[in-house]
């Protein structure tokens, strides 16, 4: 479709967004033409304001507004645990669950040598120098179940079990409600190969 310059630059950057095809970008580019403008200023100013001030955390790497993120300086928290994630975004889903209360690692991805990612582009060496104190005594792995978080955890349990830490790993299986009968083959074998004893 021709669409006038300025319109169609907004739809190809809305199309750079994670999960936003052509369609979407049209459709949230129409959508933002339609709001009254202070909406629309609001929304730019939000943007670069969380740009240009959220940095990573110089403790776990995560995000934050300030040099040590809320988490990091919290000193109720478990200094002796130590969830590694892949993404800032897993340590939300993490806290959502309001159970865990040790401290966070983010690696900023995963292992993807198809991609040329490795170790050297992850934030592996902050996490080693973390663990040079002594005060970590776990770590847990909390990479997603995929071939690259799998990749991944395999490669920091090599990696950190000669450091004298306990090296955890999330459980794989079946998701609480789920039916047998709709779980898929690598689910279901996960769920078999990580039961536990009752």
């Amino acid at each position: 479709m021709h669409f006038a310059k300025p319109l169609a630059v907004l739809i190809e950057e809305l199309e750079k967004l994670p999960g936003i095809g052509p369609k979407s970008a049209q459709r949230l580019a129409f959508h933002l033409l339609n709001r009254p403008e202070e909406e629309v200023n609001s929304l730019a100013d939000a943007i670069r304001e969380a740009r240009s001030k959220i940095r990573m955390c110089t403790v776990c790497q995560g995000f934050s507004a300030e040099d040590v993120c809320e988490i990091c300086s919290d000193t109720r928290r478990d200094r002796s645990i130590l969830c590694v994630v892949a993404e800032p975004k897993d340590v939300a889903a993490v806290e959502r669950l309001n159970d865990f209360r040790g401290l966070y690692h983010v690696l900023h991805g995963n292992l993807d040598p198809m991609e040329g990612v490795g170790p050297e582009q992850l934030k592996v060496h902050e996490l080693t120098a973390r663990l040079e104190g002594g005060e970590v005594k776990e770590v847990i792995l909390a990479t997603n179940p995929t071939v690259e978080g799998d990749a991944t955890a395999l490669y920091l349990t090599q990696l950190l079990k000669p450091l004298g830490v306990r090296v955890t790993r999330l459980a794989h299986g079946m998701p609480v409600g789920g039916d047998l009968d709709f779980a898929d083959q690598a689910t279901l074998l996960s769920a078999f190969e990580y039961r536990r004893e009752l």
